[in-house]
């Protein structure tokens, strides 16, 4: 049964830790915690405040302010009372307002599917990170508690949160080195996702927990004498090695648990880096060391931080055993991870005035950094939280600059991926390597100690697409991609040039006369284009036409100039003989598709596209040209087969109606349907039907169904029901 601690519980820790601590102020938090969570209750049964009080009894152990441990008290008075931003932000500041935000899911947003959910959830949790490193210490506290109480959950639901413990909070914690909290996180998820396994090993060992006990207790005795005699004051501790690393052990090895025998570990801690070395030397005298066993970790830190050495040496008749070495300053920095660091920066200052937030910022949270600048660019739900789970998972190699500088990368990274962690331009100018003094082909998998020697030159036409298929690091992934997007980009811009240029001359003019700021800067707004580089870059992508882009112009031209020439121009651009029967065929969709006649056209279901959107055409297997808008998700990857994209535009004289999806979001209340309906009356949009429904925050979410001509009268409608009461966001649904 785990333990339920007392807010006089968490006091204590804390004035044990700081004898400076804002007492009233955590008093305060919980008092109203208990205020606002009322008579909720658990799945268990139990008051809903244990769960924030033993949350932030986690983080009054792991030393942190107590603001931070007023936000772990208050952390879900915003998610599930009626309290809001604002309120916390009013009565404890927008320090605590800020960690509290950060840890409440995200309930306004609705998405296509669970996952989705999940995934924007993620996202806001690793931005509130990026702001404050506490907010995702509170977040493991959280899910810690959780898990301790799981077993009043359904079995579904155990499972799936079990699932996403495993994938993804246990390696968080031990990314941010929390090992106990690690361990404790990835045992709770194996008892329930391997409840057979779990119950089994279990058994096993403690049939023979005895016999091991006496093994490493007599080797602890045999180790503080020899070390005593060293003048080496230290503390020698055992425990026995959890649970699901023994498991994964017997899985990666495949061996029964009679065939594991370091099932227990050693730890040594003593005050110097100096007698880390010493006791190093004395344990290897006793005990044969393995092969292949031994990591210093004070040499090549950790990327959370960690220092510690280890070495696995040989008992009595050839039995294993692991020893980690470490000082006092390493072992508080093993025990608490980030929140020792930060714990630290504020009792050098002594004060609360002094406190301050480990941000991102700091160099030893850079893989942090990275993920944080990833994470944003991802649309695509099971990419982010793939490359989420590759990022997470502790699987380095620790490499070598030719000066000694020290590289953590992902196991498997390639040179690639070392050229790029030096610097983008490194990377972009990369021409070949040299892997200890040895050339080496460019994708050799890396070893650590290896040192990289990347050779570079100016002349190089930069990475090669075929270098996304070897490199491991998503930094690597990103700089090339950067690249080519920047590459491509310039040589949109040089093709649409000559394909405007080209365009002028066929019609007799001189790009001289044309593109003077008075005639492109119409042009310029209509295709929201920012820049005259953009529209090139467009017109050269494929994204529109030269011919468009004329005609617009020429049309300002005209104001100016009223040759009838002109106007014979602007038609020779906008019809063409060639197009008259498609024209004629697409009457009954909407769309022409340049060149083609009788061609089948469907518009997609994935972006209801209305005339007046900037519309793609592709060309189907059998199914005619599927008719996009421009800003479709999906649009994205079907221009990868530039061979089947097409140009496709809306037939003007064309009378159909379209049904489009809009939702209204706003504060419900009582006649606000009623009200919506009536102003409906007043437009031109035909209901076609209404699905409404209310969040327990009594926000109204509508998902109205409607009839209409183009994207103009759409506006409109958006415009009218905006003007209703309550209402606080309208928006087309994608």
């Amino acid at each position: 049964m785990t333990k339920n601690y007392t807010i006089k519980d968490i006091t204590d820790k804390v004035k044990k830790n700081k004898r400076w601590a804002d007492i009233k102020l955590i008093q305060k938090a919980y008092n109203y915690a208990v205020q606002k969570h009322g008579d909720q209750k658990r799945k268990s049964g139990e008051p809903y405040i244990i769960h924030p009080t033993n949350v932030a009894y986690t983080i009054a152990e792991l030393g942190l302010d107590e603001q931070t441990i007023c936000a772990a008290l208050l952390h879900d008075v915003v998610e599930d009372t009626d309290a809001t931003y604002d309120d916390i932000k009013n009565e404890f500041g927008p320090e605590v307002a800020e960690m509290v935000d950060g840890v409440t899911k995200l309930k306004l947003i609705q998405h296509a599917s669970i996952e989705e959910n999940q995934v924007e959830n993620y996202r806001k949790m690793f931005l509130a990170m990026g702001k404050d490193i506490r907010v995702i210490i509170i977040k493991l506290a959280d899910r810690l508690h959780n898990m301790r109480t799981l077993e009043f959950l359904r079995r579904d639901r155990q499972i799936a949160i079990a699932k996403e413990t495993m994938q993804l909070y246990a390696p968080l914690a031990n990314r941010l080195g929390f090992y106990s909290m690690k361990w404790e996180l990835e045992d709770l998820a194996f008892k329930y996702l391997y409840p057979e396994e779990y119950g089994e090993l279990i058994k096993g060992i403690e049939q023979k927990r005895e016999e091991r006990l006496k093994f490493i207790e007599k080797i602890m005795a045999d180790i503080r004498v020899q070390l005593k005699k060293q003048h080496i004051e230290a503390e020698v501790t055992g425990r026995a090695k959890h649970l699901y690393s023994i498991y994964r052990k017997m899985q990666r090895d495949n061996k029964t648990l009679e065939q594991i025998y370091d099932l227990f570990a050693l730890r040594i801690i003593v005050n110097s880096v100096k007698d880390c070395y010493t006791a190093l030397g004395v344990v290897h005298e006793m005990y044969t060391p393995m092969p292949g066993r031994f990591k210093d970790y004070i040499a090549v830190p950790k990327a959370n931080m960690y220092q510690s050495i280890h070495t696995t040496l040989l008992g009595e008749k050839g039995t294993p055993f692991e020893v980690q070495i470490r000082t006092w300053d390493m072992h508080r920095i093993a025990e608490y991870g980030i929140a020792a660091h930060w714990a630290y920066k504020e009792a050098n200052y002594g004060s609360k005035k002094g406190q301050q937030i480990v941000r991102v910022q700091d160099d030893k949270l850079a893989w942090l950094r990275e993920s944080l600048e990833w994470q944003q660019e991802m649309q695509d739900p099971q990419q982010f939280l793939e490359t989420l789970k590759t990022e997470l998972f502790e699987d380095e190699v620790y490499v070598f600059t030719p000066k000694g500088a020290i590289k953590v990368l992902p196991r498997g990274a390639t040179p690639i991926d070392f050229a790029y962690s030096v610097h983008a331009e490194v990377g972009n100018h990369m021409t070949g390597c040299k892997i200890n003094s040895k050339m080496m082909p460019i994708i050799t998998p890396l070893k650590s100690g290896d040192i990289i020697e990347i050779l570079t030159s100016e002349n190089s036409k930069g990475p090669s697409r075929d270098w996304l298929k070897f490199v491991k690091s998503t930094g690597a992934k990103n700089k090339i991609k950067a690249w080519f997007k920047k590459a491509l980009r310039e040589e949109n811009i040089e093709k649409g040039k000559e394909l405007i240029e080209k365009e002028i001359k066929r019609l007799g003019f001189t790009h001289a006369e044309l593109f003077k700021n008075q005639y492109i800067e119409p042009m310029l707004e209509k295709y929201r284009y920012k820049t005259l580089e953009e529209m090139y870059a467009a017109v050269g992508f494929g994204a529109n036409s030269p011919v468009k882009i004329i005609a617009r112009v020429l049309q300002e031209y005209r104001k100016e100039h009223q040759e009838i020439n002109v106007e014979e121009k602007i038609q020779e651009l906008s019809k063409d003989q060639k197009d008259r029967k498609a024209r004629a065929a697409a009457a009954s969709s909407g769309v022409v598709v340049k060149g083609i006649d009788n061609c089948l056209v469907k518009l997609s279901k994935c972006c209801n596209p209305l005339p007046g959107d900037e519309i793609v055409g592709y060309i189907t297997k059998g199914r005619g040209v599927s008719v996009h808008r421009k800003d479709c998700v999906n649009v994205k990857d079907l221009l990868t087969e530039e061979n089947r994209m097409i140009d496709v535009e809306w037939y003007k004289e064309a009378k159909e109606s379209y049904q489009v999806e809009i939702e209204v979001l706003a504060n419900d209340r009582s006649g606000l349907l009623v009200d919506i309906l009536n102003v409906l009356k007043d437009t031109k949009a035909k209901l076609m039907g209404v699905n409404t429904r209310t969040t327990k925050e009594r926000i109204a979410i509508m998902d109205i169904s409607i009839e209409i001509d183009n994207l103009e009268e759409l506006n409109k409608v958006q415009k009218v029901i905006r003007k209703v009461d309550s209402v606080y966001e309208v928006r087309r649904k994608r």
